[in-house]
């Protein structure tokens, strides 16, 4: 099986979360035998090289982050470029984010599903999974041990060819945690992760501090 793997995250590989996930994701592909080309939307200059792979395979992977209940508007941008298959070829998408709950990713989800028919394509299923802000912020064995689980993703869609078996469907964690937890998580981002992002912030080279309002 040869896969066309489309990172479809408006960042450059070096800052995509996404990237590391693919990163993972491949090595188990590998394992089974399959192959794939790689090919990242950030790199304008590439579209027309993955527009003519994308007419060329039949077994198509986009991944991509998703942003606030939105797919990344690259993504839409490239796809209003092409014209519908209709010949059989098959679509898999990988849509992560940084909230833990699958629930946050579901209209997304449902969104790619209705996106597959309309571009003329066999729908293959998403493999969903949150909780990925951190991926590019860690390094060494704490990023690995964030990405590892994506390789056994790898291995599972070369063996079923789609994400509907039971182990990807499980993948995805909990649609909503428990009352308890979700009032532990709402008093951590309340007092506790402030400071976490305030960290982040000065390592991208922030100025200001993450309540600044300058126009109220």
């Amino acid at each position: 099986m040869h896969v066309l793997i489309i990172n479809a995250s408006p960042r450059v590989k070096q800052y995509s979360n996404t990237d590391k996930i693919l990163g993972a994701f491949t090595k188990g592909l590998s394992e089974e035998g399959a192959t794939f080309s790689q090919y990242e939307l950030s790199d304008r200059r590439s579209w027309d090289e993955i527009r003519n792979a994308y007419y060329e395979n039949d077994n198509i992977l986009i991944a991509m982050p998703l942003f606030v209940e939105c797919v990344p508007g690259i993504l839409m941008e490239f796809l209003e470029t092409l014209k519908s298959k209709n010949d059989g070829t098959k679509v898999s998408f990988i849509l992560q984010g940084g909230f833990y709950e699958a629930s946050q990713l579901r209209c997304g989800e449902t969104y790619l599903e209705m996106l597959a028919k309309n571009l003329g394509l066999e729908y293959a299923g998403t493999l969903v999974k949150g909780g990925n802000f951190g991926i590019r912020l860690a390094e060494g064995e704490a990023r690995d041990k964030q990405v590892e689980p994506f390789k056994e993703m790898g291995v599972e869609f070369a063996r079923e060819g789609s994400f509907f078996s039971p182990k990807c469907k499980a993948f995805a964690g909990p649609e909503l945690f428990p009352l308890p937890v979700r009032i532990m998580v709402g008093m951590a981002f309340k007092f506790a992760m402030p400071s976490y992002f305030t960290k982040a912030s000065k390592a991208f080279g922030a100025k200001k501090p993450l309540n600044y309002r300058p126009y109220k």
